[in-house]
């Protein structure tokens, strides 16, 4: 039985993906911090390349959604989301220390150059190695999805299917039609153990996922065919309809989706 999607994955890895054969080109002081570039106690240099407008700053628990691209100090670009087209968005606290700590210095709509050493970086213990440049817009923040409330035990007002799943409406939707059991379906979700932990986000992930609905645990599938484009659903799913105590996460889980669209 395939899992509903990879749990998260441990410390986002900036800096993984291969740079693009075309690159954005390095800036002139890419390799040493000028005399006018702020410094903190740890090492960490930048200046401000476009002031922001906002006026709050994010904490390290934050999920943050950027723009960003880095160089090594000799100019060669090791990776950018400008070369994919795309903003990033994942939780603070799972980055390199280096930017943990640069990006709790902006505001929303700030674009920001940083000189991180290489005791805040990977240590020498992966590429690249050594200070590394990055040119990081912040474009926006705000907290990751906390547990409900009612994730402990199923609520009263919860409805109840025979196989033993419960749900409760969120937020109406706009649509009318209802997937099937072999629909692709577009969601934004979160899911809990019961003790409140989140094992995972698409939201964290900063994308919906897309998948088939035969190619996940019984109780999405059951689920699913009860909602409407545009709804937000609540679901307890009891362990014979999650993973069965063969893997984790065990026991009930409880899903917030959002179904945006159906194939």
């Amino acid at each position: 039985m395939r899992k509903l999607t990879a749990f998260f994955l441990g410390a986002l890895a900036i800096g993984s993906s291969a740079a693009a054969q075309n690159s954005v080109p390095a800036p002139a002081d890419v390799a040493a911090p000028p005399a006018s570039a702020a410094k903190t106690a740890s090492g960490l240099a930048s200046r401000v390349i476009t002031p922001g407008t906002g006026s709050a700053h994010p904490t390290k628990s934050d999920l943050v959604t950027v723009r960003y691209t880095g160089w090594t100090t000799d100019g060669k670009m090791f990776d950018s989301t400008e070369m994919r087209g795309k903003t990033a968005t994942f939780p603070l606290d799972r980055v390199i220390a280096g930017w943990i700590e640069g990006v709790q210095l902006m505001v929303a709509g700030e674009t920001r150059r940083f000189w991180i050493p290489e005791s805040l970086t990977y240590k020498g213990q992966r590429d690249p190695k050594g200070t590394l440049v990055f040119d990081i817009e912040l474009v926006s923040f705000g907290a990751p999805p906390t547990a409900p409330p009612d994730v402990k035990t199923v609520p009263s007002d919860a409805k109840h299917t025979p196989s033993g799943l419960a749900y409760r409406e969120i937020a109406p939707g706009t649509g009318t039609r209802h997937p099937d059991q072999h629909s692709e379906v577009t969601v934004q979700y979160s899911g809990w153990t019961t003790d409140g932990k989140m094992f995972d986000s698409s939201v964290t992930r900063g994308a919906p996922a897309t998948f088939p609905l035969d190619s996940v645990i019984p109780g999405w599938t059951e689920g699913m065919q009860l909602m409407v484009e545009g709804e937000t659903m609540r679901f307890w799913i009891p362990e014979n309809l999650a993973y069965k105590g063969q893997s984790a996460p065990y026991g009930m889980l409880v899903f917030d989706v959002k179904l945006i669209s159906i194939k």
